[in-house]
Formats: C-alpha cells, sequence, structure tokens
C-alpha cells in the first residue's frame, strides 16, 4: 500500500462570476493552477442575498464538462436544449458542453443560505465536439454511507470501495473517471479510502481541518484550501480537533494541452478562436 500525502496546498481566493456572485475559487483561479483534468473549483456560500441574487444569466460553454453539487438553498438550471432542473440542498447536476451549451444557473430564493461548489472537468481532445447533454440529481439518489465511527460519505460519482462496500453514485460514464465524495467526520476520526494509483486527487475541506497523509509524513490542511495529493493507491485523512467535512475528487489526467478563454476550454488557440466566432455568428450550438 503506498499512502498519498499532502503535496501542494492551493488557497482559495475571494473571486465573483456571474451576475456578480461572489464566490471563493481554489483551482482555476490562474490558468496555471489546475489538477489535470480538473480545471476549476468554485465554492459559493452565504446568508446575504446581495452575494448571490444575481445568478448567473445566460451564457455559453464549449470544451469541458460541469459538476454542480449544493450544499444548501435552491438554484434553476435551463439551457437551449430545453432541460431543466431544480437544484436543491444536497442535489447535484452535471453538465456536458461539449460542442456548446448556452445556460443559465438563477437562484429560486430571495433570503437564506446559499452554498454549493461547481467543478470544472476537462474532456478529452476527441471528445470536445460531442453534442451537449444534462443530468439531474435529486438528493435521494445520492447514496449516504455511514462509517463505523459516525462519519458520512455521500458518493456523488464515480465508484467507491469503503469498508469493503463498492458503492455507485448516480453520475456515471465520465469520460476522465471522476470520483467525487463529500465525507462528514466526527473530531479525531479517520478516513481510508483505496483509488486508483493512476488519477490525481484533491482534497478541499470546507469545515473543519484536516490532517493528510500516513503517520510518518502528515500535513494539516485548512478549510477552503485545496491539497493537492501525491501519487498512491491509497488515502488517509484525520479531523482534527473539530470535526471537519471535506470534498475528495479523483480523476484520470489527460496530459493534453489547454488553451482558455473564459467558457471555452480547447486544445489550440485556433479552436478557441473557432469558438469565439462561432458564438458571435450563432452556431456554437448548430448541430
Amino acid at each position: 500500500m503506498n499512502t498519498r500525502t499532502l503535496q501542494q496546498i492551493i488557497p482559495s481566493i475571494a473571486t465573483s462570476d456571474g451576475g456578480g456572485v461572489k464566490l471563493r475559487r481554489s483551482i482555476g483561479q490562474t490558468q496555471t493552477i489546475r489538477v489535470d483534468p480538473f480545471l476549476m473549483l468554485d465554492e459559493f456560500s452565504s446568508t446575504d442575498a446581495d452575494d448571490y441574487i444575481a445568478g448567473f444569466p445566460d451564457h455559453p460553454h464549449r470544451g469541458f464538462e460541469t459538476l454542480t453539487y449544493m450544499l444548501d438553498g435552491h438554484m434553476l438550471h435551463q439551457d437551449h436544449l430545453g432541460n431543466q432542473g431544480d437544484l436543491k440542498s444536497g442535489g447535484a447536476q452535471w453538465m456536458t458542453a461539449g460542442r456548446g451549451i448556452i445556460h443559465s444557473e438563477m437562484p429560486q430564493q430571495e433570503s437564506g443560505r446559499m452554498r454549493g461548489f461547481q467543478l470544472w472537468v476537462n474532456l478529452p481532445a476527441k471528445e470536445k465536439m460531442k453534442p451537449a447533454s444534462y443530468q439531474d440529481v435529486q438528493p435521494d439518489e445520492i447514496p449516504l454511507i455511514n462509517l463505523p465511527d459516525g462519519g458520512q460519505v455521500k458518493i456523488i460519482a464515480g465508484i467507491a470501495t469503503i469498508d469493503s462496500q463498492t458503492i455507485a453514485g448516480p453520475i456515471q460514464g465520465i469520460s476522465t473517471g471522476v470520483l467525487f465524495l463529500d465525507v462528514r467526520l466526527p473530531v479525531r476520526s479517520h478516513f481510508d479510502l483505496p483509488v486508483n494509483p493512476e488519477h490525481n486527487a484533491f482534497v478541499y475541506p470546507y469545515e473543519g481541518q484536516v490532517v493528510i497523509g500516513p503517520v510518518t509524513n502528515r500535513r494539516n490542511l485548512a478549510p477552503q484550501n485545496a491539497g493537492v495529493l501525491s501519487s498512491g493507491d491509497h488515502i488517509e485523512i484525520q479531523a482534527g480537533d473539530q470535526a471537519a467535512a471535506f470534498l475528495l475528487l479523483t480523476g484520470r489526467p489527460l496530459r493534453e494541452p489547454i488553451v482558455q478563454y473564459g467558457p471555452f476550454v480547447m486544445n489550440t488557440r485556433e479552436e478557441v478562436e473557432q469558438a469565439m466566432a462561432d458564438y458571435r455568428n450563432g452556431q456554437l450550438i448548430s448541430r
């Protein structure tokens, strides 16, 4: 067994996106801070409606996929394909932009807490121009595993082996084999997970501090920081003096060139320029 260690810490930074939604961005805050195949991770969390009420009006994407996971609140997804999804507390949505999609994500509340995450995942070059698609995931579709020490794990995407049980999340068939877990641990409790040694991995605590790695090489990771892990076939994480909650993500690296301009993520500058031209000419979403 080769246990992964904490290799790099990426502090999140305050920023805004869409119509002015305030959020924290770790991975993807610059185009050099990525964890292949993951392009970006945003956390949004506020009880002040002014921080989120403007939402994310109609905007385009091409060349990648998004996973949105809601902890608290209610957002409505609508796109040019006619898809409409209510994203409520505990739910998720998976969207493949592929060749092109135009969609909006708008708050369906005027007060209360809005809290969740959006992850951008790259597509292989051969799939960047495939048809767009959308999957809505309701909270009761997400498996919840109770750990022996009182912790809990939600499996949102991929397949995980936890305490000798192999459980599949509702989102499957992702080209990069993404595993997306939401883990909650009581004080000083442990979480161990076998993982694909060929996949990259990172951890994002959103409540409490965690300790990552084997006994001989442990490092602390504070909340609102992305922790990039070394290679290995096993992950060990422990909560600190407070209960902790964190996202754990793994995925197959593509090792392909990336050229990004805002919502367009392609492999060459020419492809990005074509995406921009297609959007201007109303051809981004043509089949």
